[in-house]
């Protein structure tokens, strides 16, 4: 077995490890689709080695020579598609179909052309090349438009734009070292060898930079969803202090402040009207904080009753008038199952970010506030002092 023989089994073995690969993390990915593309993808490619096994060793090596190209070729507009599906980016397939049947049609008056030759290697390898380049570019406008800003998209898009080029290098290889002088001799010529060891070797790393993709989008929704508290759909505390952490370190000068809120008499709509309706009041005051909260804000359900809101960037005044916003929104709120004269209302305790390192003080502190609001009559907004910890009231509750 010579050396362009084992690679060309490698390449098989790798391109339907990776289909395989593929397909089994389609059953997990929110990018379903384009794993399926590229599973596709790499199981209609592998089948070209063993097409440019049969060139050198079975008779009527046309048919097989032409297979090899159009298996190639048609692998790589599999993961055209793929790479739109997965970058949100309209892929044309009826001049993807078009290009993959002129080319495809090309390739027979191509063949009878002598390996080794401008014309023969520029023609052979440039549809590699325009397919591959094609998918660079479908990265590059995602980046481009800011779908997508991670590292390892960046790293897709600079490896299939290597190897594109590298189809085109290969050509002007061919051109130098020589590629035999008929097709069935490609296989025992040093080109082969260099030929298909590069193409294992770009292969494995396209193959493994995608996954990579998949595979960390999974991560992303699997950690969203353990951070995530499913009655009210905001985060859970977990997800909460991870964010509020990552805030911080971004922003770590500030001002940062956080308002801690707590449903008045939670208990008594439980035992008055049963737990489906303590539920919809969660669910609703989930949804007021989610909509009245600044955008930039943090927003957190802490267990029970009892949620935080994070406001990355905001003085003092700013945080009471915020959570004086929200106290007048929970006495608005019109919640199923409860009857129409019933008002929800809720207690808040403010307080500051003094220093990065003061986090949970800045917890405790709200939070001594938060239940300070409880002991004065509830349905008000407590601010908490720095200097000796005694919440004062920061507004009087007005009259309804």
């Amino acid at each position: 077995m010579n050396g362009a023989v084992f690679f060309l089994g490698v390449n098989f073995v790798v391109a339907i490890c990776f289909c395989i690969v593929f397909a089994v993390v389609s059953t997990r990915s929110r990018s379903r689709v384009a794993a399926l593309w590229f599973g596709a993808g790499f199981g209609v490619a592998s089948l070209a080695a063993v097409c440019e096994i049969a060139v050198a060793y079975l008779p009527f090596p046309r048919p097989w020579a032409i297979g090899a190209f159009a298996t190639v070729l048609g692998g790589m507009i599999f993961l055209l598609f793929g790479i739109g599906s997965l970058y949100d980016v309209r892929i044309n397939r009826r001049l993807a179909g078009l290009m993959f049947a002129v080319s495809s049609f090309g390739n027979v008056f191509v063949y009878d052309l002598r390996p080794g030759t401008p014309l023969h290697a520029f023609s052979y390898q440039t549809p590699f090349a325009l397919v591959i380049l094609a998918s660079a570019g479908v990265v590059l406008q995602a980046l481009l438009r800011s779908n997508r800003q991670l590292l390892i998209d960046k790293v897709v898009c600079a490896l299939l734009a290597v190897t594109g080029v590298h189809f085109i290098a290969k050509a002007a290889l061919a051109i130098a070292v020589g590629a035999g002088s008929v097709a069935t001799d490609y296989i025992r010529t040093d080109y082969a060898l260099i030929s298909q060891s590069l193409t294992a070797v770009l292969m494995v790393a396209v193959g493994l930079t995608l996954l990579s993709v998949l595979v960390l989008e999974i991560m992303a929704d699997e950690r969203s969803v353990s951070e995530s508290d499913a009655l009210s759909g905001l985060a859970n505390r977990r997800g909460f202090e991870r964010r509020v952490r990552s805030a911080i370190a971004t922003f770590p000068k500030g001002p940062h402040a956080v308002v801690l809120c707590d449903l008045d008499r939670f208990k008594t709509i439980n035992d008055t009207y049963g737990h489906h309706a303590g539920d919809m009041v969660i669910q609703s005051f989930g949804t007021l904080l989610s909509s009245c909260a600044p955008k930039e804000a943090i927003v957190g359900r802490m267990g029970g009753e009892e949620f935080s809101v994070f406001l990355p960037n905001t003085p003092m005044d700013v945080a009471l008038m915020v959570a004086q916003a929200l106290r007048g929104g929970t006495m608005a709120m019109s919640v199923a199952g409860l009857p129409p004269t019933s008002r929800i209302t809720a207690s808040f305790g403010v307080a500051n970010l003094t220093s990065p390192d003061a986090l949970d003080e800045m917890f405790r502190q709200a939070d001594v506030a938060l239940y300070a609001a409880k002991r004065a009559g509830r349905n008000r907004v407590h601010e908490a002092t720095s200097d000796d910890g005694r919440p004062r009231a920061a507004h009087v509750r007005p009259v309804n």
